[in-house]
């Protein structure tokens, strides 16, 4: 955890004079102007405190304190200053979202108790979120287990779908893109509740009954059910819930972009994985797939624009027979894996995660397995000899 602080003021002096005051007892850094503390924070950042200067040139001490908060939200940060007046407290308040406001001169001790406070406030603030980080990651683990067990079909197109949305999140450089790659993983995880019929039905491309539609269309308001309650999972859950309805206008223009909505982007970055992905199992080639889209005119052309860049290498894999005790999770199944009366435990192709091998063992020791089993492992060729 940092403990690193930068000041940043446009007297060389002053940033001399704190370098003496301070030196030994805090690690410091120090920027002339906000330039150079910008171009501080992307080299050495980040830092636990940033503390500003109000009057500088190109850039008060206010606008340098909110782009600090843009660049980094962990950043506690701490304006030092000789305009005092009530104008600029509040405006560097509710602006910067300032830690504390000082006045020049500052007594040493002043000065000390408050970066005390601010790296103690870091701290706080980085825990804090490291701990709901180790609760969030848990959660998702355990819903994304329970999906590849209950429904390993639903599982592997999620991994598919994470893995197309991460790429358009990544080529549109959006802030959140965790909370995106989430909303994928997890888009098919009311599929819990539709019963495997019915999935099967939709897998083979086939036309379902208004019952069987009713219940296959109640997935994503399901999956939001089980999330929403979730700690920072509300804007992953507004994701999935909207997943299926039909995009409004401004998903189709590029105010998609500019208006910073991110349950807006996420769910227009989420329908078109889940639509290319749709035509995909159904055959078509990825130009065709990305040419349909492109044609109804429902996708945002940016995001299809960066499908169209996406090379998404497989893997090289060689086939092996391995008894069920030597399955690992970094293999495919080669072969619908059955149990000795028939009944299908894992379609072909189906990734096989580690709640899904117990369960094979489990099948193994009670109902029977036929083994060995084909399954495809990961494979580097030799390198040719020079």
């Amino acid at each position: 955890m940092t403990r690193r602080i930068l000041f940043v003021d446009d007297e060389p002096k002053i940033l001399q004079g704190l370098e003496r005051q301070l030196s030994g007892r805090f690690e410091l850094q120090t920027a002339t102007g906000p330039e150079q503390g910008l171009q501080a924070l992307a080299r050495l950042g980040p830092f636990a405190v940033v503390v500003a200067d109000f009057r500088m040139p190109g850039m008060n001490g206010i606008q340098f304190l909110a782009e600090v908060k843009h660049i980094n939200a962990d950043t506690v940060r701490v304006m030092l200053t000789g305009q005092a007046d009530l104008n600029t407290a509040i405006a560097a308040v509710n602006e910067g979202s300032i830690f504390r406001f000082l006045t020049k001169p500052c007594p040493d001790g002043v000065l000390t108790a408050a970066l005390d406070s601010a790296l103690e406030q870091h701290r706080l603030i980085t825990s804090e979120r490291e701990l709901l980080e180790k609760t969030l990651s848990g959660s998702i683990k355990v819903l994304t287990e329970v999906l590849s067990l209950v429904n390993p079909g639903a599982f592997s197109h999620a991994c598919l779908i994470r893995k197309y949305a991460a790429h358009m999140a990544a080529r549109l450089q959006l802030r959140h893109v965790w909370e995106i790659e989430l909303a994928a993983m997890l888009c098919q995880l009311g599929c819990i509740t539709v019963p495997p019929e019915v999935l099967d039905k939709v897998a083979a491309h086939e036309k379902l009954s208004p019952d069987e539609q009713a219940v296959f269309s109640a997935h994503p308001a399901v999956a939001e059910r089980l999330l929403e309650n979730i700690p920072r999972l509300e804007t992953v859950a507004r994701m999935i819930r909207n997943q299926s309805s039909a995009p409004p206008i401004e998903e189709r223009t590029d105010r998609l972009f500019n208006d910073d909505d991110l349950i807006a982007v996420g769910t227009a970055i989420l329908r078109t994985a889940l639509e290319f992905d749709r035509l995909a199992t159904a055959g078509k080639p990825r130009r065709e797939a990305l040419a349909q889209m492109h044609q109804n005119g429902l996708f945002h052309p940016r995001l299809l624009d960066a499908l169209e860049s996406a090379e998404f290498h497989s893997v090289p894999r060689k086939v092996l027979l391995l008894r069920v005790s030597e399955l690992t999770n970094t293999m495919i199944a080669h072969q619908d894996i059955c149990t000795s009366n028939g009944v299908l435990l894992l379609a072909k192709g189906e990734e096989l995660t580690m709640p899904l091998i117990e369960k094979l063992r489990s099948f193994a020791k009670t109902v029977g397995i036929p083994q060995p089993i084909g399954v495809l492992v990961p494979h580097s060729p030799l390198p040719s000899p020079a």
